[in-house]
């Protein structure tokens, strides 16, 4: 019982609406590495790359030390803009849920209806310009992988909104 009470607490508390941007207040763009390691302490992994010349790290959560309902949670740090590069600021980030943590009805009501839609295979997935990219098992209804960016125009062009 006291399984499903937590179960239950965990999937309100992450069906609020939020930008699609982010979750738990991980923004990428603006979160800070010594942010991330108050918030989760230390990764089960770092990996240092080099990415177009520029020093990058990425961290690993999974196991015990992945957040609760995540199987794996993984943070790209490094993140290029216009005028200049910083080290220490999330890029992108990568969670993948346990079974029935991020259903399709409940991506949905995060964070509202994606601008596209499309399908890689069999795998079905949600595009939100904001900067979230999520994709379903081959049911269409389990979230596999969410990936959170920085705000990204779509092909077409079209700006995301600003928040």
């Amino acid at each position: 019982m006291l399984r499903l009470t937590a179960v239950l607490a965990l999937l309100i508390a992450l069906a609020s609406p939020v930008a699609a941007s982010e979750w738990r207040e991980i923004k990428p763009g603006e979160t800070m590495m010594t942010e991330i390691r108050t918030r989760f302490g230390a990764p089960t992994r770092e990996i240092a790359q080099k990415i177009e010349g520029y020093d990058t790290m990425q961290w690993v959560y999974e196991g015990p030390r992945a957040p609760v309902g995540m199987n794996k949670f993984t943070i790209d740090f490094g993140l290029k803009t216009a005028t200049t590069y910083n080290k220490d600021v999330v890029r992108t980030f990568t969670l993948e849920p346990k079974h029935d943590v991020f259903n399709r009805q409940l991506v949905l009501y995060g964070w509202g209806p994606p601008d596209r839609l499309g399908k890689q295979g069999e795998t079905e997935f949600f595009l939100y310009r904001e900067g979230l990219l999520v994709y379903f098992d081959k049911t269409g209804d389990q979230a596999v992988s969410m990936t959170f960016t920085p705000p990204q125009p779509l092909p077409d062009g079209t700006r995301p909104p600003q928040r």
